[in-house]
């Protein structure tokens, strides 16, 4: 076999998909002849034959690198044994179905951007389905006919189809063969992959983001942190205080002759600031408009709170009223200093920054509590990558 056709591939693969780098290098390569194309099993091998090499252009091999570990990393083999137990479904048949089905989910958006269209590749649009769906959609549309005669071959391994009728191919090594990856090392990569596209959410197609956001659930109780953090500054010494002279101050006795204001406690002033650069999601967005909710709550009232959007410059401070008609514009770099430059302006009791945090922050503390929001990055994010000052409360988003 040609490995350095196969693994030269494997490096256009990485350049093209660079947050699929640690799966694709975790793929453990078996020379197998009598493998039709390149098929994988749940182990994170990957069959490769020959002849297979030999005939396709480096281009398209990369291609199907990409395709074959991205039904590993969607689990297509453990939703395929789900799907066949809970529909009675088994034999060849159906999991040539599930082949096709799983295929349909990955390939709607897979090749583009570097990697062209593989030669025989099954899309939604050949089997006249929308784009769009998961492998279990796709099953309960279509079944075996004349729009999928011309994909009988299809064979992409037990990996990408799960057990429908034991799902074994007479190629797999099984359980105890070599190189197979432990189910530890499996999540591993995993999850690898994702830190790796959330970390990046703009540069990556809408299906992996919505893998990425699906894949793990981060055991930090972000939301109920974020609220006390809030809370905790908002009711703060000085934040929403002012004195009053409508009843007497509890020191007044020991000065008689001298009328003593009383500290009234008022609802706290926050302003929100909005990081709205290229570098956050459409979805972080969302979710930052579901916290300032939350923020009108905590502060007290909604009449108490205002927002700033920002990207590299500020726009005015907007009186909450309602998080639907927030205006956050913006979709370049980021700087928040503007950001909280602006907030004070309003001179609010607590600033609330919600960022990716790829932005320089304001030199010296400003003069209220600040609480920032910060958007789950890679760890080993840099180039830009600044983690908030140490006088700001900070509580990891996603």
């Amino acid at each position: 076999m040609d490995t350095e056709k196969l693994y030269a591939a494997r490096l256009f693969a990485v350049r093209a998909r660079p947050y699929l780098a640690s799966a694709l290098f975790a793929l453990q390569v078996v020379e197998s002849p009598r493998t039709p194309t390149m098929a994988v099993d749940r182990y994170w091998r990957c069959y490769v034959s020959p002849g297979f090499v030999a005939r396709m252009p480096l281009e398209e091999l990369a291609s199907v690198w990409v395709h074959e570990v991205s039904h590993l990393l969607r689990d297509h083999h453990g939703r395929g044994d789900r799907y066949a137990r809970h529909h009675d479904l088994n034999g060849p048949g159906e999991r040539l179905r599930m082949n096709i089905a799983a295929d349909c989910e990955i390939n709607d958006d897979a090749f583009g951007d570097g990697l062209p269209v593989p030669a025989g590749a099954v899309t939604p649009g050949n089997l006249r389905m929308a784009p769009g769906r998961l492998m279990e959609e796709y099953l309960a549309l279509f079944q075996l006919g004349p729009w999928t005669d011309g994909f009988a071959w299809l064979d992409c391994g037990s990996g990408a189809d799960g057990g429908a009728d034991g799902g074994g191919r007479e190629w797999d090594l099984g359980p105890e063969g070599a190189h197979g990856l432990t189910d530890q090392e499996r999540d591993a990569v995993r999850f690898r992959v994702s830190e790796a596209i959330n970390g990046h959410p703009g540069r990556v197609p809408r299906g992996w983001r919505r893998w990425a956001e699906e894949a793990f659930h981060p055991p930090q109780p972000w939301r109920e942190l974020l609220g006390a953090a809030v809370r905790a500054a908002a009711g703060s010494a000085g934040a929403g205080g002012d004195y009053t002279y409508g009843r007497p101050a509890r020191r007044a006795a020991a000065l008689p002759e001298v009328v003593l204001p009383a500290l009234r406690r008022s609802p706290p002033r926050v302003c929100v600031v909005i990081d709205t650069s290229g570098s956050v999601s459409d979805a972080e967005l969302g979710t930052a408009l579901l916290e300032v909710t939350a923020i009108g709550r905590a502060a007290g009232g909604r009449g108490r709170v205002s927002v700033v959007s920002c990207d590299a410059a500020a726009r005015i401070a907007h009186p909450l009223c309602r998080a639907e008609g927030i205006p956050l514009i913006g979709g370049g770099g980021t700087d928040l200093r503007s950001g909280f430059h602006q907030a004070l302006r309003v001179r609010p009791d607590v600033v609330v920054a919600l960022t990716d945090g790829w932005t320089p922050w304001p030199s010296v503390s400003p003069p209220c509590r600040t609480v920032v929001g910060l958007f789950r990055r890679r760890a080993e994010d840099d180039g830009g990558h600044r983690l908030p000052p140490a006088w700001a409360r900070t509580v990891r988003i996603g």
